[in-house]
């Protein structure tokens, strides 16, 4: 009985011993959070331009404004042939723009002069 006694005892100084003992440690303070990443917006976008302003006279054609409204047949010779192009009002050309260029445009059905400008 005496070793039985001592168990207990033995068990109950254990217990003691435990209860005096320090506290189990903290854990360490969890480390702070990243900070969230700074998003910047975009910056604005310009609107789109527009083309630069066609000068509005690089080939001539200022000189033969007083062509409209006369026969197609006044129009004098050019110096330079590949700077202009005389064309009707409904046949086909192609849309290439050559600043210096003229472009000569008579109706097809009058032959009177409709238009002179640069391209």
């Amino acid at each position: 009985m005496a070793a039985r006694s001592l168990r207990r005892w033995g068990t109950a100084a254990v217990l003691l011993a435990g209860a005096c003992a320090a506290p189990p440690a903290a854990p360490p303070p969890a480390a702070p959070p990243p900070p969230a990443p700074v998003i910047t917006p975009p910056p604005p976008q310009r609107p789109a331009e527009a083309a630069p302003p066609r000068p509005t006279d690089s080939c001539g054609a200022s000189d033969l404004q007083y062509l409209i409204g006369r026969p197609r047949t006044e129009i004098p010779i050019p110096l330079a042939p590949n700077r202009r192009r005389v064309v009707c009002s409904t046949c086909p050309v192609t849309q290439d723009f050559l600043p210096y260029r003229q472009t000569i445009t008579y109706d097809s059905s009058t032959g009177l002069v409709t238009s002179i400008r640069c391209g």
